[in-house]
């Protein structure tokens, strides 16, 4: 067996043994521990012994013994016994929960992610956490994935775990006057997940595929759970219409290639027509548009395009001009500034990004400086875009985005004179 086939079998089913636990014991931590531990087993016996017959009632028991280990241990710790858990001979605890996924068709992903996106955490310990109990990875790996070392994402998982608890988080879905909130703050969960795969936040690799590919799977997970809910919707349409464009976007060096100079016959047509039919259908079924469903309404418009010079702008603006009222954000602003330099000129759109220099959020942000030397370029004023372009690579912690940065300065004469 494969890693990666192995990875395929395992990660889907990690949230539903969790689940299974959690619904008999209740106790996050050690029950998220001891699915992690059943995980570790499979990965290293399953290729060497083969997978067995029953590979959700296998990490089901393996996981409720080491959960009942984890409950003797604490206990011998803290010098005393939980007389339910343990007066309970052991051979029950691997008994108890079901050997089979619930045969209603059960799933317990929503009531995770619900509980992994807490409002007691932060965001960064919302995505690791996610990442852990929902998405199967290991503290190894989404310590890889974000750069810092293992016992840090170690520790950071641990104290997000306590938390919870602390917090009284339950394994139940939130009640319904707290639905709304709480799934937006899954939904921004899953879209920082993307975004870092997407555009890492540093390292010498522009892009993570693996976290793009697990943020897209349990999104997909998330719409079918909630199929009438238009922002999971719109947030799938937005992560199949950018995930199209991924491998164009570097070359064979892994340098950056931006969306202009990209060869447009390498997007992924398949993904470009699910996400277009998906925007379409949602964008027809509800008024109060969201911010994923306009996002990926503007990127549907750029990956219809069949090339730069073709792609309707106008439309883009308007959309941009609509998600600035609906979301404001700084972001959102610096987009649209491109927008409308397309629609109405480099010096219009510069004036917007001149606006940005005040907020305290995006005056270190390398993208604002990137925008002003693309729009300086396009004004013809070279010298001042080659200063912006080098201000844009300094702010930058992530390798190609900074290589790319730099060689744009380096191709604008120090002699050229500003238009």
């Amino acid at each position: 067996m494969t890693a990666e086939r192995l990875e395929d079998l395992l990660r889907p089913l990690a949230p539903q043994v969790l689940g299974a636990l959690m619904r008999r014991y209740g106790q996050f931590e050690g029950c998220e521990d001891a699915v992690q531990e059943a995980l570790l087993a499979a990965a290293v016996q399953w290729p060497q012994e083969g997978v067995p017959d029953n590979p959700y009632g296998w990490l089901v028991t393996v996981a409720t013994r080491r959960f009942t280990d984890w409950v003797r241990s604490e206990a011998a710790r803290r010098r005393r016994e939980d007389a339910e858990l343990l007066a309970t001979p052991p051979s029950m605890f691997v008994a108890a929960p079901a050997d089979q996924p619930p045969a209603d068709g059960h799933d317990d992903t929503l009531t995770l992610l619900f509980l992994c996106c807490h409002p007691s955490l932060s965001p960064a310990s919302q995505v690791a956490l996610t990442l852990r109990a929902v998405g199967g990875l290991t503290t190894a790996e989404i310590a890889h994935a974000f750069f810092v070392p293992e016992a840090t994402m170690a520790q950071r998982i641990s104290r997000a775990k306590r938390t919870v608890r602390e917090a009284g988080g339950r394994f139940a879905l939130p009640p319904p006057e707290e639905r709304a909130d709480r799934l937006k703050a899954v939904l921004h969960v899953l879209y920082l997940m993307f975004n870092e795969g997407y555009t890492t936040s540093s390292g010498d690799a522009l892009q993570r595929p693996d976290l793009t590919a697990e943020a897209l799977r349990l999104t997909r997970l998330l719409h079918r759970l909630l199929p009438d809910e238009h922002e999971a919707a719109g947030l799938l349409a937005l992560m199949l219409l950018t995930e199209a464009r991924r491998d164009a976007r570097t070359g064979d060096d892994g340098s950056l290639i931006p969306l202009e100079e990209q060869d447009r016959g390498r997007w992924d047509r398949e993904l470009i027509a699910e996400g277009v039919d998906l925007v379409s259908a949602t964008l027809a079924r509800t008024r109060a548009l969201g911010p994923f469903q306009l996002q990926a309404a503007i990127a549907a418009v750029h990956d219809e395009a069949a090339s730069v010079e073709e792609t309707d702008w106008p439309q883009i603006l308007a959309l941009y001009e609509l998600l600035e009222r609906v979301a404001p954000n700084p972001m959102v602003t610096l987009n649209k500034a491109v927008a409308v330099a397309m629609v109405h000129g480099a010096q219009a759109g510069l004036r917007i990004v001149d606006e940005l220099e005040a907020d305290d959020r995006m005056a270190r942000h390398h993208r604002l400086h990137a925008v002003r030397a693309h729009l300086l370029e396009r004004a013809g004023r070279p010298r001042e875009a080659r200063e912006a372009f080098r201000a844009a690579a300094r702010l930058a912690t992530n390798l190609p985005e900074q290589r790319y940065l730099r060689l744009r300065a380096a191709t604008l004469s120090s002699d050229s004179a500003d238009g």
